[in-house]
């Protein structure tokens, strides 16, 4: 019995929006939420509490082995004009 689990074949588990850096590295101050849906895609949070904050996450767990990945990208706003961009793991 022990000899038929260890055998058995996990997944990768990916949850989230998967950016590269180059895509990250090319939101500026000043990008309107639509230039940045664009480029970046839909946020992973959207919060209705916090409208001038979009949060974009991503989580990678190798199946067998391997380190998992987690990433975090929070891009904030005044109006529809991007004030800053916070990296906060992993770009």
């Amino acid at each position: 019995m022990l000899a038929v689990t260890a055998c058995a074949y996990k997944l990768d588990i990916q949850q989230g929006n998967y950016l590269d850096q180059d895509t990250v590295g090319q939101v500026q101050e000043g990008m309107t939420r639509k230039q940045v849906r664009f480029l970046l895609g839909t946020p992973m949070i959207e919060d209705p509490f916090h409208a001038d904050r979009w949060d974009y996450v991503y989580f990678y767990k190798p199946g067998r082995r391997g380190k998992p990945e987690e990433r975090h990208l929070t891009v904030y706003f005044s109006g529809d004009a991007v004030t800053r961009v916070d990296r906060l793991t992993g770009y």
